[in-house]
């Protein structure tokens, strides 16, 4: 629990004052323990020499990357064989020392199940030039995938329904959370990074302090108790140690005082955190950078992959490749189900955008249309094509449009795929139409058959679910005989509040009844 919303307050769980009223919590502390994260992967441990190399690497305490069974495929090279990293962020609110205790609160949850209160994807693009940063709230409904307890063998199985995404921790460790990101966004995650309490109080000072903006006189208390207690005049200033944690922790005394708010300064100090540690002259100091190194090291648990100075020293370099104005964080697209929120459409969009390493800010260079490799195995006849149409029309809120296989099956006949037949066995539910093989000697049938319907060679796909070429009608075909390529959208939806890492003139707007 949040120190800013423990039982001390007076707080109810899931409630919090919103723009119309109480409203239900969202996002908590979505970014507090992660900034501290990202100033070690930014600023790497180089200068802390390996005088300590072996004592830092014990520090690091290591945790398998996967729990769960299934795996999401790596993502293809681009043209100069590059690949784009992610890393997911998770912060602990583990009671687990009394230092952790005493900066998080809520005594009687000293040495329970840790929740992952904090998780964020950074995706670093395949060339470099960008970063992507996708946070989650904490309260997001859904499905944790079976895990293993990489310690004793205990076996998690999956969640009976959809549960907080914030309790995949409590099943195995961190790579339940990691599994359970994969099983919603599709997307292939490389490594991840957990921090604690006390590393975000103890890296805020090897920093220095990272600078805030307050458009007023700030004091997060009220009469009742409620609040993180940061008290700030109007205007910019540097918080480090308890005081950084207090901002990244404030919601009463933010604008509508919901959790919204607390997301967007949290946000703001990532933003400033990270300029700061391009700037920062100070940490060219070995001291600072020793302090910085063991503080780091001590409040992280990260995959094998990550498990040595040498290999975070690494990471971070890639990371630094990386300008602040090309660094967009968002916060995942959602909408409420009763005290706790789900993903929407705008989520999906905003994975499929990750999933195509396709920049949130916009800046991609124009994509140069490469032509398809011609098939090792040429196209048989058309009379000879076997090919079997599925309706995969079937969405959360259509029924499947009836009669699609027959209609399109009819089609291809025309055509002179008098092979084709319908397949009236069920309805599918697949978003894009897509032609379906099942080894490289009918990839050239498949082609073909596409070709004759007007479907992009891109939606030919090579599959071990199907025996032949398969063409499934998606939702996108609802009606006629030819196909019509929907154009993509890759905006990043404004539902995702992208904010962008060079903006250094935000400032948080302060409740006027938490003024002084």
């Amino acid at each position: 629990m949040d120190p800013d919303d423990s039982p001390t307050e007076g707080e109810d769980e899931g409630k919090g004052k919103g723009a119309d009223g109480p409203r239900p919590r969202r996002a908590r502390r979505l970014l507090k323990w992660s900034a501290a994260v990202l100033a070690l992967l930014i600023v790497g441990t180089a200068g802390a020499g390996y005088l300590y190399y072996r004592q830092l690497n014990h520090n690091i305490k290591k945790d398998p990357l996967n729990l769960g069974d299934s795996k999401v495929a790596e993502p293809t090279p681009n043209a100069a064989g590059q690949t784009p990293l992610n890393i997911l962020l998770i912060g602990s609110d583990a009671r687990d020392s009394e230092e952790n205790q005493q900066l998080g609160g809520a005594r009687e949850t000293f040495g329970s199940t840790p929740l992952a209160d904090v998780q964020m994807l950074v995706h670093l693009s395949a060339d470099r030039s960008n970063m992507s940063v996708v946070s989650m709230p904490r309260d997001t409904l859904v499905e944790i995938p079976k895990c293993t307890d990489p310690d004793d063998g205990t076996v998690y199985p999956a969640s009976n329904g959809r549960t907080m995404t914030n309790q995949s921790l409590g099943h195995g460790g961190p790579g339940c959370t990691v599994a359970t990101w994969q099983e919603l966004t599709g997307i292939h995650i490389d490594h991840f990074v957990m921090v604690d309490f006390a590393g975000v109080v103890s890296m805020a000072d090897a920093v220095g302090g990272v600078p805030v903006c307050v458009d007023a006189n700030i004091h997060s208390r009220d009469s009742q108790g409620h609040g993180s207690g940061l008290k700030l005049e109007k205007g910019t200033h540097p918080v480090k140690g308890e005081q950084a944690l207090q901002w990244l922790r404030t919601r009463y005394g933010f604008e509508d005082g919901s959790d919204l708010a607390r997301a967007k300064a949290q946000h703001m100090y990532m933003n400033s955190l990270v300029r700061q540690l391009r700037e920062n002259a100070t940490l060219s100091n070995p001291n600072k950078l020793r302090r910085l190194a063991e503080k780091a090291t001590e409040a992280l648990t990260v995959d094998p992959g990550l498990d040595t100075v040498k290999k975070l020293y690494d990471l971070s370099t890639e990371l630094r490749k990386v300008e602040p104005e090309r660094i967009t964080m968002t916060t995942m697209p959602n909408r409420y189900v009763g005290a706790r929120v789900e993903p929407t459409e705008d989520a999906e969009q905003l994975f499929r955008l990750v999933r195509e390493d396709i920049a949130l800010d916009g800046k991609d260079a124009k994509p140069v249309k490469a032509e398809p490799k011609t098939p090792a195995d040429p196209a048989a006849d058309d009379a000879d094509i076997a090919v079997q149409v599925r309706n995969g029309t079937l969405t959360d809120t259509l029924a499947a449009a009836p009669g699609r296989t027959s209609t399109v099956a009819g089609a291809l006949q025309e055509k002179g795929f008098t092979g084709a037949t319908a397949d009236t066995t069920g309805a599918l539910s697949e978003k894009r139409t897509v032609v379906q093989y099942p080894s490289a000697d009918l990839e050239g049938d498949a082609r073909r058959v596409a070709d004759a319907l007007g479907i992009p060679a891109s939606s030919v796909k090579r599959s071990t679910d199907v025996s032949g070429v398969t063409l499934v009608v998606g939702a996108d075909w609802r009606e006629g005989t030819r196909y019509e390529a929907p154009e993509k959208d890759n905006t990043t939806p404004k539902t995702a509040q992208a904010l962008n890492g060079a903006d250094d003139k935000a400032c948080m707007h302060v409740s006027p009844g938490f003024t002084w």
